[in-house]
């Protein structure tokens, strides 16, 4: 096809601009052959004719479709050209803001002026490993293909970055080389890549400086070498500088400043260090105030003056070095203020005593007056004779400043000779990357010898890529097979002849140079005569003599002859230098040194740098004329030579391109100048690739890529099983032209413009196919709204109609419910009428007969009372008459009873008298006594009821004395009542009269009243009327405020939750995050753990060589022996036979903590025996307060108190004795220092041994006998026994048994025990044997322990009211605080009352639960106490049966005759152990865990099988009570599977089934502990089982993480296998054929999204996870650890599949987001699948679903934003903002983003607060938990398979 052919109407193309350089427009009508007039409308709106040259004809140049702008590389544009490139760039840089572009083998990079996020670590994660055109351009993308080439080839890399000034050359090269450093790392402990980079700052201060172009720009040329051992680490790096630009040193233009050092000098001139410098504000100095601009704005020069220091420090540079550094630095400073005065025209001189050459010479420790003398003259040599001659003032200016220049040069390659040997290594040098950063294409109005060189050296390594760039493009072709055709090139050799062959401009410049007189005008002239109208690229200027012009590669350029000369020369007085070589500062001689280097800083012996080449540069030979020699080089010879070298080592390398662009001269960022930035692309060679590429073939598809992308074009019967022979019939009948493309073996070729057409021919199908579906769905869209139409109006009818027919009904019904309300209303009046007459009828007739009952009644009451009080008053006067008669006749009777007694008595005094009636009296008295001791109980108990029934009759007396006495007041009222009534009877008789007469008035009155009444009562309706309205309306508005309140209410109860649940969120956030970095922690344990483990396996080999035949033991079984050594009960020793194969230092550590463990044994006895102490003394106090009040019987306690006091003599003593002890240990460690002190049968561990061994008994026996002292009182109180059995023993048992406290208890003790022994007393005076008085003791000593115990419970009722009381005041104060609060809170709005609210809520409980946990705490120490005394009991009760055993004689054993009897065999019956002999151990361990193989003979065992095995082993050891043994097989076990995991660790199977066991193991011994919270699940039997004798929680933390490790092993084993899968599979693969179309890829071939054959898909991706399902089921894993371990893994799925599609802009389209959500729904089928939806995974995948929506979702409008921000709240800001940049239309029919929507977004969720990074953490592990899994398995009915080799173990 014709290019004119693509000249239709609609066609855009490029015209020229001068403003914008290129400027879009579109065709009016189609182009014809012939035609001089183009018809054009600009973008605009615009219409213009533009006319073609009639010589060349040429059309103007077409426009790329829009599916193509923006592309990674500009050779996959269809057109290339200048326009389209320039365009390409633009919208990549201003739309979506990225800076760099593949252009074929060069990597373009625009400086944004902005800090970007696309550095950090995570960025060089990602494009690790990656293929270069798989992701997004990057200078990391460079840097890797470099690094890979050098590992896959061999062969030497170079990155070669060029650019302006200001372009961002130093940076792009500071970040390339930041890659190697992280991605390689250092072959030795000494950081070399630290170094590497740490060289940057040194050398930006020493080389850089500001300019009007760039704040920090490189004022020379280095290329790094980074040097590479034979595994690709870095090993260390040499740098070669090129053509410091000197002239900095004592000139600067306007706006622009010296090099940064020297103002980093000023702004630390106030250290103290620096006091001696002498320097101050950078104003105060010639060579640094002269541009007018000290400052750079956002750049402190003192911080950078420290990090300058510290990367000198960090290179191995001293502080004397240093200061010497700033001594020369300072010194150049001060002789830019040395000033001349002149004496003549031609000499001159210095200020005597001048204050800046004396610090210059103070500083550089030369002599003042020399100095002075050669600043102002000069030697002149001749043949003969020398002559000093002195020079004028402008001939010394410029000598101090030639040598201020050769004194900064000098020190410049003095540091840089420095920082190479600081950063080289011993180690041979394997290969090396190169980084060239050089500066690029310079031109300015004056143009001197600076850019002349500049401009030379960009000439040579154009000329190099131009040659690889053809180079490149035959070999491309000839791998293809394509025919080569010779493509015409610019060749830039006759401008490279012109600068460097003989009678070249060099070589001119050096000649004249050489000559006595000459100047830059004779060698200007000299140039015109050789070159001037001969060579092409040379011309001279019109109007200037002392000019000439170079036509370069870019541009042409104007040079000023003016100062070539003594630039070249760079001429320094000798006489100078002399007097510099001749200083006192030793530092500063070596700067002068030619012919040997200057001695190191870091290192006493001198070496050289590394060679540049391969072939090492021979060495110097120090002859003194080839020293002379060497000195009079001129500096372009210098360069030249350093050129040529750069060059052979550029050519020995592979390059790479990186072209540095400057958008703008004003620094703004993400502005872009066209003008600018054409220019720079002409100048670095840019255009140059594209012309290269576009006059060959620049397309390239394969077969593959082209087939799926022009399916559309072919029918049915064109497609081919073969694809290749597929696109060539294609491409016959669409291209006639057949030299429009060429097929290769595995490419299409095509011509510039081909692609572009087919994409038309594309277009115009699918369009075509969009029309037709468009009209097909349009009309049933229509069809379907005049269905809906039409429905709708018969629904429409049929209302209206039914709405008639409803109206005419409800009129019906009213009409009938108006007649009916009127019969009604009728019937209601005429009723209402007749109620009311009635009414007033019954109320008159009621009135009148009350009237007449009332006064019937009073009349009746009146007499009635007339005759009660005849009653009473007849009463009264008979009972006084009746009670005058009863008292006289008493008197009467007692008068005459009074009498008859004196009678009687006087008789019984007279009896009483005699003898005999004694005698009688006397006889019976014994008998008489057993009666009164009888009598005496029977009248106690008498006495007990008469006491009771005294005081019930005397309680029954005062009531009804009570009663009585109210009776009586009562009846003493009613008189008086009675008679006031007489009085008031007469008055209420007058009163009456009165008030008749009253009542007549009051008759009138009441008419008055009435009428007033009805007024009031109208006006009292109206007024509840009123009041009801108002009711009624404060109801509603009451209602309403409820209604509010009640919503309110509502919102704060959602508002709480939502805080709650925001908070619990945290909470569990924070949660997560101490456990990440707990297990994070212990990651890095592990690591370090390995690194140290690998180390010493190093040292061991290098110090000891293992002799033939010799085997070396293990070092990971025993690398850790005293990591798992614990402070809690169990002993920690070693196997013995084990620990004799082992070196002696590392017993050590086991030993001694056994010592220590004693020492804990000593400790706690002491604090047992402490508290013994404390008892004892309570115990005293309490004696001794019994004795105050006993003080009568102190003897009675003696016995015991001596018994106790003996007892704590004896502990003191045991005390003393273990104190002893103790010391005796410390001594005998302390006298041997040597190692086999601690070694198994040395003194010291014998002594250790028995002192443990008597410790432990001792302790045994300590708590027995605390056992015993506090049973004693218990004992006390049960041999108490009342001899008398006339007491009441129950009583007092019961009595006893009610006391709490044991000091009451030892009271009432002693009070019997004092009563049963009391003789002091004289019994005879009552009876013979006393026993009267004796019973009278023992009541009254009963009564008394009644008491007591009435006092003690007085006692502990007055503490409990007490502690009521103090409760009550507790609860008064916090009910005062709650109303405190509640009124703080109620002050403050509702939103901070709900948080005040919340924050109380918060603090009470975690208050309640730290006391619960101190409760809890107590409780475990009460609960470990008591376990403690109860196995002493059981070994107390085990030796008495033996004993009563042993006690049976043999003669009680009655010989019976045997009976032959038939026994049964009995099924044993295991206890769920296993037994094993010590010495076994090492056997077990190797055959269950070191020599197990997960795919072979444990597929077939139960799951979880050697956790259960290595359990019921520690069941037995914790069964014999052997701590040493389980101790030794749970750290051997420990330690076996790290050492299994080290070995096998990258196997999925092993890792997961050591998983599966380590929680297992875990899990039993939480099972079987004992504790209750972990036995609620367990049976009887399982009960049984737990462990009875050791505490294994340390253990089990050391399990929980052991088993952390092996998840991390297995998240690490999981990545590493799923990577590879991840973007192939879930990106690049079309897992939905035709959806995503293929795009132009460019030179740059990304990996193929078409399933070839060994490419992973979704399916390989479903099928890993299957088998990793699968094993870990297999394994027994517990269902929580195995959905942590999908949720990992799906989360590290979906984290690399967003990093690498927000690195990747050809994946960010709406067709690719759509197979992303269709794989996440195949992921999430799986998920269902496995019962695993609940796990969390799907979570995970949530950015990357959100990310897949949002390339599918509308993108243009506000709301289309709105519905973006809501949806995405899984994605950053970052993440947002990227995608939505990166989103590229893959068909016409999508739509770009705008930059004002992304702006859009940007504004709506600039207040969201997230992370700022890009890219996700794909190394982030989640923190995992072990839920507990109690197991059901019985472990009697476990059997172990014969295949384990375990016959040397037996069940128990």
């Amino acid at each position: 096809m014709a290019a004119s052919e693509l000249y239709t109407k609609f066609a855009r193309v490029w015209i020229p601009d001068p403003e914008e350089v290129w400027k879009s427009a579109e065709l009016l009508k189609d182009y014809k052959p012939g035609d001089k007039v183009l018809l054009l409308h600009l973008e605009e709106g615009k219409d213009l004719e533009y006319h073609l040259d009639p010589n060349t004809k040429e059309l103007p140049h077409l426009r790329n479709p829009d599916i193509l702008v923006g592309e990674n590389d500009l050779t996959a544009l269809s057109y290339l050209h200048e326009p389209a490139v320039l365009h390409n760039l633009r919208v990549r840089f201003i739309d979506s803001k990225l800076i760099y572009t593949y252009c074929g083998i060069v990597l373009v990079a625009i400086n944004p002026y902005e800090q970007l996020p696309i550095y950090g670590e995570d960025i060089i994660n990602a494009y690790s490993g990656q293929n270069m055109g798989d992701m997004d351009p990057h200078i990391f993308a460079v840097a890797e293909e470099a690094y890979k080439q050098m590992a896959r080839d061999e062969r030497n890399q170079s990155i070669i970055v060029s650019g302006e000034s200001g372009a961002g050359k130093t940076v792009s090269a500071k970040y390339a080389m930041r890659y190697f450093a992280t991605v390689s790392g250092s072959a030795s402990e000494a950081n070399v890549e630290e170094k590497v980079l740490a060289s940057n700052p040194i050398m930006e201060s020493i080389g850089n400086a500001k300019t009007t172009r760039n704040d920090n720009s490189s004022r020379f040329g280095k290329y790094i070498e980074i040097g590479f051992d034979k595994r690709y680490r870095i090993i260390g790096a040499n740098m070669r500088t090129y053509l410091l630009e000197k002239s900095r040193v004592v000139f600067q233009a306007e706006e622009e400043r010296n090099y940064h050092i020297f103002y980093q000098l000023c702004a630390s001139a106030k250290l103290p260090e620096f006091k001696m410098l002498r320097l101050g504000n950078a104003d105060n100095f010639n060579y640094t105030k002269q541009g007018g601009s000290p400052v750079i704005e956002g750049v402190d020069d003192a911080k950078e003056m420290a990090h300058t220091r510290q990367a000198c420090t960090l290179l191995g540079i001293s502080e004397s070095h240093q200061m010497g550094i700033f001594r020369i630095l300072a010194g150049i400073l001060h002789l830019g203020n040395v000033g001349f005065t002149s004496r003549d025209a031609d000499s001159c001189t210095i200020p005597p005593k001048h204050e800046p050459l004396c610090i210059f010479c103070d500083l550089m420790g030369v002599d003042y007056e020399e100095m002075c003398h050669w600043l102002c003259h000069r030697k002149l040599a001749t043949a003969t004779e020398t002559y000093i001659k002195p020079i004028s003032k402008l001939q010394a200016t410029n000598a101090r400043d030639a040598l201020a220049k050769h004194i900064y040069a000098k020190l410049f390659n003095w540091i840089v000779d420095n920082v190479n040997q600081a950063l080289h290594s011993a180690v041979k040098q394997h290969s090396f990357i190169g980084v060239l950063d050089i500066y690029g294409f310079e031109t300015f109005e004056i143009n001197s010898f600076e850019q002349f060189c500049i401009n030379y050296a960009n000439e040579k390594l154009q000329q190099q890529f131009n040659m690889h760039v053809f180079k490149l493009e035959q070999e491309e072709y000839m791998k293809e097979q394509i025919p080569w055709t010779l493509i015409d090139f610019y060749d830039n050799q006759p401008c490279i002849n012109l600068i460097e062959s003989k009678l070249g401009i060099l070589d001119l410049l050096d000649e004249e140079c050489k000559m006595p007189k000459g100047t830059d005008d004779t060698w200007a002239q000299k140039l015109y005569n050789t070159h001037l109208n001969k060579c092409a690229l040379f011309e001279k200027p019109r109007l200037s003599n002392k000019a000439f012009i170079i036509q370069h590669f870019a541009d042409k350029v104007e040079y000023q002859c003016e100062g070539f000369l003594e630039k070249n020369k760079d001429t320094v007085f000798e006489e100078q230098i002399k007097v510099l070589k001749s200083s006192k500062f030793k530092m500063l001689p070596e700067l002068f040194q030619d012919d040997e280097k200057a001695i190191s800083p870091t290192s006493a012996t001198s070496s050289g740098r590394t060679p540049l080449t391969r072939t090492p540069a021979k060495p110097t030979k120090g002859r003194p004329g080839q020293m002379a020699k060497e000195h009079k080089k001129t500096v372009g010879h210098q360069f030249r030579n350093s050129l040529h070298l750069l060059m052979e080592t550029l050519n020995a390398t592979t390059p790479h391109y990186v072209r540095c662009i400057k958008p703008n001269d004003f620094k703004f960022p993400f502005t872009f100048d066209e003008k600018r930035a054409v220019q720079q692309l002409r100048a670095c060679g840019v255009l140059e690739t594209i012309r290269i590429s576009a006059a060959g073939f620049p397309s390239r598809w394969t077969y593959q890529e082209f087939f799926s992308r022009y399916r559309v074009l072919m029918k049915q019967k064109d497609v081919l099983s073969d694809r290749k022979q597929t696109c060539k019939n294609v491409l016959e009948k669409l291209i006639l032209d057949k030299d429009k493309y060429q097929f290769g073996k595995t490419k299409i070729f095509f011509r510039a413009g081909q692609v572009a057409y087919l994409e038309k021919l594309r277009a115009d199908k699918l369009r075509a196919a969009c029309i037709r579906i468009q009209k097909t769905i349009r009309g049933w869209l229509l069809r379907k709204k005049y269905l809906r139409m039409r429905k709708a109006a018969i629904t429409v009818q049929r209302y209206v109609r039914g709405y008639q027919a409803r109206c005419y009904a409800k009129f019906l019904r009213r009409t009938k419910a108006a007649t009916i309300i009127q019969k009604y209303w009728r019937m209601y009046v005429v009723r209402r009428r007749y109620k009311i007459r009635r009414a007033a009828t019954i109320v008159l007739q009621s009135y009148l007969r009350g009237f007449l009952a009332r006064n019937r009644y009073r009349k009746i009451l009146r007499e009635h009372k007339a005759v009660i009080i005849q009653k009473r008053v007849r009463g009264w006067l008979a009972r006084t008459h009746y009670k005058r008669s009863m008292h006289a006749i008493i008197y009467l009777q007692c008068c005459l009873r009074r009498m008859m007694a004196k009678r009687e008595l006087k008789k019984l005094k007279i009896e009483a008298r005699s003898v005999e009636r004694y005698k009688k009296l006397h006889i019976g008295m014994e008998n008489k006594i057993m009666q009164l001791q009888r009598k005496v109980d029977e009248q106690n108990k008498d006495y007990k009821c008469l006491v009771e029934k005294l005081t019930n009759l005397e309680g029954i007396y005062n009531s009804e004395t009570e009663k009585l006495r109210s009776d009586l007041e009562r009846l003493q009222l009613s008189e008086e009542e009675a008679k006031v009534a007489t009085g008031r009877v007469l008055s209420l008789q007058e009163e009456i009269a009165k008030l008749r007469k009253d009542l007549e008035q009051t008759r009138s009155e009441k008419k008055c009243i009435e009428e007033h009444a009805d007024r009031y009562k109208q006006e009292t309706e109206q007024l509840v009327s009123n009041l009801k309205e108002e009711n009624t309306l404060l109801k509603q508005e009451k209602e309403a405020l409820n209604h509010r309140i009640v919503q309110q209410a509502k919102e704060m109860t959602e508002t709480m939750e939502k805080k709650l649940v925001e908070e619990t969120k945290q909470l569990e956030l924070d949660l997560n995050d101490e456990r990440l970095r707990y297990q994070n922690l212990l990651n890095e344990f592990s690591r370090l753990e390995e690194r140290y483990d690998d180390l010493k396996e190093e040292m061991t080999l290098m110090v000891h060589v293992p002799k033939p035949g010799h085997k070396r033991t293990d070092s990971t079984h025993s690398s850790n022996e005293s990591e798992y050594t614990f402070s809690s009960e169990i002993a920690e020793m070693e196997d013995i036979p084990s620990r004799t194969e082992e070196p002696s230092e590392k017993k050590v550590p086991l030993d001694m903590s056994l010592f220590l463990k004693l020492q804990k044994r000593v400790t706690e006895l002491e604090q047992e025996k402490q508290v013994m102490q404390d008892e004892l003394d309570r115990k005293e106090e309490q004696v001794l307060r019994s004795k105050a009040k006993e003080e009568e019987r102190p003897q009675i306690r003696g016995a015991e108190l001596e018994y106790e006091s003996l007892k704590r003599q004896e502990l003191e003593s045991e005390n003393k004795k273990l104190k002893n002890e103790l010391n005796e240990l410390r001594k005998a460690l302390s006298e041997k220092s040597a190692p086999e002190v601690t070694a198994p049968g040395a003194p010291a561990y014998r002594v250790l041994m028995e002192q443990l061994t008597s410790v432990s008994e001792e302790l045994d026996v300590r708590k027995e006998e605390v056992l015993i002292l506090r049973s004693q009182l218990v004992s006390q109180k049960e041999a108490i026994q009342p001899k008398n059995t006339m007491t009441d023993s129950t009583i007092l048992l019961e009595d006893v048994q009610k006391m709490k406290d044991k000091g009451e208890i030892a009271q009432a003790y002693i009070g019997l025990k004092e009563t049963n022994r009391s003789s002091a007393l004289d019994y005879h005076k009552l009876n013979e044997d006393g026993e009267l008085w004796l019973v009278y003791e023992g009541l009254k000593q009963a009564n008394r322990l009644l008491e007591s115990q009435l006092q003690s419970q007085k006692r502990s009722h007055e503490n409990e009211a007490e502690a009521l009381r103090g409760e009550i005041q507790s609860l008064k104060e916090e009910n005062n605080r709650q109303q405190q609060l509640l009124a703080q809170n109620l002050q403050l709005p509702p939103e901070a009352r709900i948080e005040a609210s919340l924050q109380h809520e918060i603090t009470r409980l975690t208050n309640e639960n730290l006391d619960l946990m101190e409760q809890l705490e107590k409780q475990d120490k009460t609960v470990r106490k008591l376990k403690k005394q109860l196995k002493v009991f059981a070994k107390k009760i085990g030796e008495l049966e033996v004993g009563q055993m042993e006690n049976i004689s043999p003669g009680q054993i009655i010989d019976e005759p045997i009976r032959p009897v038939n026994i049964p065999r009995k099924e044993k019956d295991f206890q769920g152990m296993l037994e094993y002999k010590k010495e076994d151990e090492q056997k077990l361990v190797k055959n269950l865990i070191l020599e197990l193989k997960p795919r072979g003979v444990a597929v077939n065992l139960i799951p979880g099988l050697p956790a259960y095995i290595l359990f019921m082993c520690v069941r037995h050891a914790d069964y014999l009570n052997d701590d040493q043994k389980v101790r030794s097989l749970l750290t051997s076990t420990i330690n076996s599977i790290k050492k299994v995991l080290k070995k096998r660790g990258d196997d999925f199977e092993t890792v997961s089934f050591w998983l599966s066991n380590t929680c297992r193991f875990l899990h039993c011994l939480k099972q079987y502990s004992g504790e209750e919270g972990f036995m609620k699940h367990n049976t009887s039997r399982q009960n049984e089982h737990c462990l009875t004798n050791f505490d294994l929680a340390e253990y089990r933390q050391v399990l929980s993480d052991l088993a952390i490790q092996i998840y991390q092993q297995l998240v690490r084993v999981l990545e590493n296998i799923l990577q590879p899968m991840i973007v192939s599979g879930m990106l690049e693969h079309e897992t939905i054929q035709g959806v995503s179309g293929v795009k132009p890829t460019g030179l740059r071939k990304r990996t193929s999204s078409i399933a070839d054959e060994g490419t992973y898909t979704l399916d390989s991706i479903l099928r890993q996870l299957n088998s990793f399902h699968s094993v870990m089921c297999q394994h027994g894993m517990d269902p929580e650890l195995i959905k942590q371990v999908v949720k990992q893994m799906f989360y590290i799925i979906g984290a690399i599949t967003l990093n690498n599609l927000l690195l990747r802009k050809d994946m960010c389209s709406w067709s690719k987001g759509m197979q992303i959500r269709y794989n996440v729904s195949q992921l999430e089928e799986w998920l269902r699948d496995k019962n695993l939806m609940n796990s969390g995974a799907k979570e995970t995948l949530e950015p990357l679903i959100q990310a897949a929506q949002l390339l599918q979702v509308k993108k243009k409008t506000d709301d289309d934003a709105e519905a973006i921000c809501s949806m995405c709240n899984a994605l950053t800001t970052a993440q947002i903002v990227k995608v939505l940049n990166l989103y590229t239309p893959v068909n016409e029919f999508e739509e770009r983003v705008s930059v004002s929507f992304i702006r859009t977004i940007q504004m709506r969720l600039r207040d969201r607060k997230d992370s700022p990074q890009l890219l996700m953490d794909a190394k982030h592990i989640f923190p995992v938990t072990f839920p507990f899994n109690p197991s059901s398995l019985a472990l009697e009915t476990i059997q172990i398979p014969a295949s384990l080799g375990l016959g040397f173990i037996s069940r128990v």
